[in-house]
Order: structure tokens, then C-alpha cells, then sequence
């Protein structure tokens, strides 16, 4: 036995070492006696089968030497038969030994090792070659052609003496391969025996080989494993671990970092449990909530001090309690019920409605109730969250009607301008009636009263064309303003705005420009509408052009769109105004208005139109002058509107070209 200081160094050595060294050691003990084993196992059994190989091939040299035998034999008395016959029946013998004797003669040659067989079989296959030379030349004489009875009679004679010296080799050869037979059957024997006993030292060999992986695995890693697995219980229990002993592999270092782990599970564990207090303080002291927890049955079984603000019952008075007490009569026969179903099966449950205090008046509360499940899902009970919502739902209900209110009182701006519109219709259309009766006979009156006729008709169709853009708007915004959508040509009808506008456009010293479309375009709109809406963009371009030259019209199709554009190259508008272009009676400007006339209504009431037809509309600067564009939905070949994401989503927005 080795001393105790060197087994003790030893097992230390064997505990140090890497985890990947131990189980290379452990594998590897019990895989190289198992290929040993294997390989010594293969070596005996090649031995037993090439010992076996040579029994068989004894059994075969035995076998095919009698068919030697008997293949001539029974050649050489067919070939007998015939000399006496003359039938060719009895040469079937003869042509049988001369088919099978050469393959049977090429098997022996392959099969024979001994060295003494290997010389009697070249005398065998001497003899065998003068004996079929012989039966051949008796066939030969025998037959029609031959007729010499002397020199048959004499190769009948040394025929019979070639197969008396055949039958003689072939015996030699029998005995000697008996002998070998034996020998070999003796040698497969003693391999078998070999093989044996080879095989239990193997078995020997491995199961000690196992008994020391097994030793090695067991003092190595299994016992140290359940070291750790005994701390590892002892610190999901809380309880302090056994000091193992410093080790350094990788169950060594597992070890230790297993105990600092503990150490920073106490530590956690305290301060948790501090957390939990902080918490639990925080959730009494929490006053703006009401925050307590219900068992599974919705009993109540905590109480903070916002439950008790918001409710009125102290926590003496409500623990133990069913919380459907919190519900007024009407609804606490099936609500709280189906309040906690739907948190068992969702996870959390909200709901807004009136709830009782103790006192017996009623707030309207927001009550939020979550499911409490411990790791393995088992449901804990709930945790049941109130907010007092009165004041927001008073806020929510004033809001409400103050939003009723402005509505109605917009329906009632709108019925009040298209009455009063209509209303003034009436004497405007008489005195724009009489106007246009003294600007037949204006020639009879002097100058100052023709001057003040035309102020008179200027100003009534100034005043008509505000009171229909008022209807329009009210219309509008009523959602009653008359369309008639159907397929339009854009081709001919930018060319009749061109034809309309070019007055209004040379009066103010421009060129008007007409961009016609490459392709023929359609759009579904209402003709006279988009007409409108041209007009009032042309004619503020042509008045608010001052500095510019030209006034550009032009269409094209962009996205299943038609996007329709008018162009100056005029001052532009100032960024800071842009967002209020299209608000009604808001004219931008201050500097302008007295030089320009103009209502403030044309943009609103475009823009009104535009929308109205499934449109949209805007503007861009081109860097220089101004750019006012608007979009119809464009019309397929069967009239109808063409399938497109534009309503949906907004296209792609091409800038304006530079003015």
C-alpha cells in the first residue's frame, strides 16, 4: 500500500484537476481496455476463421478430386459403350468430363496449399491431361472415319492404365489432406480455446477497468457534486452552507462561488425584505388610491389609507368584508362577480362606474382588479385598485355639453347666414335689377351719375357674389352643398377656364399660360364645381400678382390622382401666413386690402368644395411666387373612380415646378 502522505498528494493531484482532464481519464480508462479487448478479440477471431477456412478448403480439395475421378472414369466407360455401340448416347459422359474437368481442375489448383498435395496434384493433372487426350483419340478412332481395331484396342488398353495411376495420385491426395484435416480441425480447436479464454481475461480486464472509472468518477466528481447539491438545499432553505474545502477545479470553483452566492442571497434577502416594508408603508400611506388586496372569494383581506379616505370604513370595520359591499344595489348582484372572472381569466379587470362609501353617498370610481398567481399559476387572490374619478367625470359631462352646445350654436351660425343670405337675395337682385336698367340709359345722364351707377351695379354684384360664397360655406358645412359627380374631361375643361379667365387675367397686365396634360385625363367631380374653384385661384392669383408676369394653368396625373396647379411669379405669401390661407374671412395682407377687393371667403370655400369631392388641396412656394394646388380622384375607362391607396394613405407630393 503507498503511505498516507503520497496517497493523500495523490488524491489532491486527481481533486485539482479540470473537470475535462477527469472525465477524458474516466472515458478513456474503460474505452482503451475496450478496444484492446476488440482488437485482440478481432486478431482471434481472424485466426479461428482462417483456421476454418483451411477445414473447408480440405472438405472442398477432398470433394472435387472424387469428382475428378469420377468424371473420367465415368467418361472413359462411356467412351467404351461407343466403341462397342457406336451411340452417341454414350459420349454424353464423355462430353460432360470435358465441360466440368477444367473448372473443377482450376478450383483445385486455387484451393491446394500444401506443398506435398501441390506435387501430387501436377502429377493428377498430368494424368488427367493424357487421360482426356486418350479418350478423345478413342472417340476419334471409334467413329466413322477410323477402322483400325489394333491400334483402338491398344488405346483402350493405356487409357485404362492413365485412370489406374489417376486413382492411385488422387488416394495419396486424400490421405494427405486427411492428415492436413485433422491438423487443421486441431488448430481451429486450440483458436477456439485461445479465443476463450481471451475473451474472460478481457471481460476481467474491463470490469476492473470499470470498478476504477467508477472509483475515479465517485471520488472525483460525485461526491463533491453531492456536497453541493446538499448546499444548494441548504440555501433554497435559507440555512448556512458546510464549508467545503478550497478545490481548484471547476466543482471547486463552483463551490465558492455557491458561497458567495449565499452571501449575496443574505444580503439581497435583507434588503428585500427592507423593500417589502418601504412598500408596504408606502401602499398604507398612499392616500390618493385605494389599494387592498381580496382573497380568492373577494373577501377583503387588506386596507390602506386611501381605501379609507375614498370609502369612509376603517380597516377594523371592512377586513373580512365582501367587497361587493362597495357596489350600489343595482348592479351588486352581478357585477362584482364578473369583475373577478374576468380577472382570473385575463389577468386584470377595469371598470368605471358609481360606487357606495360608507356613509352611503356614491363617487364614481376607476377600479382596476388583478389576479395574484403564485410561480406555479395557482391563483393567490387580487389586488384591487380604486381611484376616486368624480371630479374628472364632472369635468367630462360640463365638456361634453359645452362641445353640444358649440355645435349647436355652429348649426345655428349656419342657418342663420343661409337665411339671411336668402333673405338679402331678395332686394339685392332688385337693386342689381334697377342698376342694370340705368346702365341701359346711362348715356342720357352726365358723367357723375354714370360714375355712381356703376359704383351702384359694382358694388350689388360684389355683394351677390359674397352672399352666394356665404351659402356655399353654409351648404358645406351643413353637408348638404349640391354635387353632381360625374366623368369630366380635363382637356376641354382647363380650356374653357382658360377662355373665361384670360379676361380677368389680361386686365391685370399677365400672360395666361395653359400647361395642357401629355395624356387625355379624366376625373369624377362635379364640373361646375372644379370650374369654381379654378376661377377663384386664377383670379387671386391675376390680383395679387403685382410684380410678376404670368399666371400659369396646368394638370397632371400623379398616384390614381389628377393634381390641378396655378402659378405666379408673383411676391408670394409670407411663411408665418401660410396656415391661415384657406380660413374664412381671414384676408392676409393688411397692407393690400384696401387695393384689393375680395372677401376672404374664396380659399375657405375652395378648399370646402375640393374636400367635398373627395379632393384635397394646398399650397407650396416654388421659391418664387406661389404655387396653389388642388387633387380630384381620376376616373377609370368605365367611369367609375380609380382604385387607389390616395383616400387612404397621402400619395407621394411632387413640389411645384419653379415659377
Amino acid at each position: 500500500m503507498l503511505p498516507a502522505r503520497p496517497a493523500r498528494s495523490l488524491t489532491r493531484y486527481w481533486t485539482d484537476r479540470p473537470l475535462a482532464f477527469k472525465g477524458l481519464v474516466v472515458v478513456a480508462l474503460p474505452l482503451a481496455i475496450l478496444l484492446g479487448a476488440l482488437g485482440s478479440l478481432y486478431l482471434a477471431s481472424n485466426a479461428e476463421e482462417r483456421a476454418e477456412d483451411d477445414v473447408r478448403r480440405a472438405f472442398a480439395i477432398q470433394r472435387d478430386t472424387y469428382q475428378v475421378h469420377a468424371l473420367l472414369a465415368e467418361a472413359a466407360a462411356g467412351a467404351r459403350g461407343y466403341v462397342l455401340t457406336r451411340e452417341e448416347r454414350f459420349l454424353e459422359p464423355y462430353r460432360k468430363a470435358e465441360d466440368v474437368l477444367p473448372a473443377t481442375m482450376a478450383r483445385l489448383d486455387g484451393d491446394i496449399r500444401d506443398p506435398v498435395v501441390r506435387r501430387q496434384f501436377e502429377q493428377l493433372r498430368a494424368l488427367a491431361v493424357r487421360k482426356r487426350e486418350g479418350l478423345r483419340r478413342i472417340v476419334e478412332l471409334a467413329g466413322p472415319a477410323g477402322n483400325s481395331a489394333p491400334e483402338l484396342e491398344e488405346a483402350l488398353i493405356a487409357n485404362k492404365i492413365v485412370l489406374d495411376r489417376m486413382r492411385t495420385e488422387i488416394e495419396n491426395i486424400q490421405r494427405r489432406e486427411a492428415v492436413l484435416l485433422d491438423q487443421r480441425r486441431g488448430r481451429v480447436q486450440d483458436v477456439r480455446d485461445r479465443f476463450l479464454l481471451l475473451t474472460a481475461i478481457s471481460a476481467l480486464v474491463g470490469l476492473l477497468g470499470s470498478f476504477a472509472a467508477v472509483y475515479l468518477f465517485s471520488t472525483g466528481i460525485v461526491r463533491r457534486v453531492r456536497n453541493l447539491e446538499s448546499n444548494a438545499e441548504s440555501l433554497a432553505r435559507g440555512e448556512p452552507l458546510t464549508q467545503l474545502p478550497e478545490e481548484a477545479d471547476e466543482l471547486g470553483r463552483l463551490a465558492q462561488r455557491l458561497a458567495r452566492a449565499s452571501a449575496l442571497l443574505r444580503a439581497r434577502e435583507q434588503a428585500l425584505r427592507e423593500s417589502e416594508e418601504r412598500f408596504r408603508l408606502v401602499v398604507e400611506q398612499v392616500r390618493d388610491y385605494g389599494i387592498f388586496a381580496l382573497d380568492p372569494d373577494g373577501v377583503v383581506a387588506s386596507w390602506n389609507l386611501g381605501a379609507e379616505r375614498i370609502k369612509g370604513w376603517h380597516a377594523e370595520e371592512i377586513l373580512g368584508q365582501h367587497f361587493s359591499r362597495f357596489y350600489p344595489p343595482e348592479t351588486r348582484a352581478f357585477l362584482p362577480a364578473r369583475m373577478l372572472d374576468r380577472a382570473r381569466e385575463g389577468g386584470t379587470a377595469e371598470d368605471e362606474g358609481w360606487r357606495l362609501r360608507k356613509d352611503g353617498s356614491r363617487f364614481w370610481a376607476n377600479v382596476v382588479i388583478t389576479a395574484l398567481r403564485d410561480d406555479r399559476g395557482r391563483l393567490q387572490g387580487f389586488a384591487k385598485v380604486t381611484r376616486d374619478m368624480t371630479e374628472r367625470r364632472r369635468s367630462e359631462v360640463a365638456l361634453r355639453l359645452a362641445r353640444e352646445e358649440a355645435v349647436s350654436a355652429n348649426l345655428a351660425k349656419s342657418e342663420f347666414l343661409s337665411r339671411t343670405s336668402h333673405e338679402l337675395r331678395t332686394p339685392l337682385n332688385a337693386i342689381l335689377g334697377f342698376g342694370q336698367l340705368l346702365e341701359i340709359d346711362e348715356d342720357d345722364f352726365p358723367e357723375r351719375h354714370r360714375v355712381a351707377i356703376g359704383q351702384i351695379t359694382k358694388a350689388g354684384r360684389h355683394l351677390l357674389s359674397l352672399i352666394n360664397d356665404l351659402l356655399d360655406i353654409s351648404s358645406i358645412e351643413a353637408g348638404g352643398a349640391e354635387l353632381r359627380i360625374e366623368q369630366i374631361d380635363l382637356h376641354d375643361l382647363l380650356e374653357e377656364v382658360h377662355a373665361l379667365a384670360a379676361p380677368i387675367v389680361a386686365n391685370a397686365g399677365l400672360e395666361f399660360n395653359l400647361v395642357r396634360p401629355s395624356t387625355p385625363t379624366a376625373a369624377q367631380a362635379d364640373r361646375r364645381r372644379v370650374i369654381q374653384v379654378i376661377l377663384n385661384l386664377v383670379a387671386n392669383a391675376a390680383k395679387y400678382n403685382r410684380s410678376g408676369t404670368f399666371v400659369r394653368l396646368s394638370s397632371e396625373p400623379r398616384n390614381g390622382e389628377i393634381r390641378v396647379e396655378v402659378v405666379d411669379d408673383g411676391p408670394g405669401i409670407q411663411p408665418a401666413d401660410v396656415p391661415r390661407l384657406f380660413t374664412a374671412f381671414d384676408r392676409l395682407g393688411h397692407e393690400d386690402r384696401a387695393k384689393v377687393e375680395g372677401t376672404g371667403l374664396g380659399l375657405a370655400l375652395s378648399k370646402g368644395l375640393v374636400e367635398s369631392m373627395g379632393g384635397r388641396i394646398g399650397y407650396e412656394a416654388p421659391g418664387h411666387g406661389a404655387c396653389f394646388w388642388f387633387t380630384l380622384p381620376m376616373a377609370n375607362a368605365a367611369g367609375s373612380v380609380a382604385n387607389s391607396s390616395v383616400s387612404s394613405a397621402s400619395p407621394e407630393v411632387k413640389p411645384c415646378p419653379p415659377a
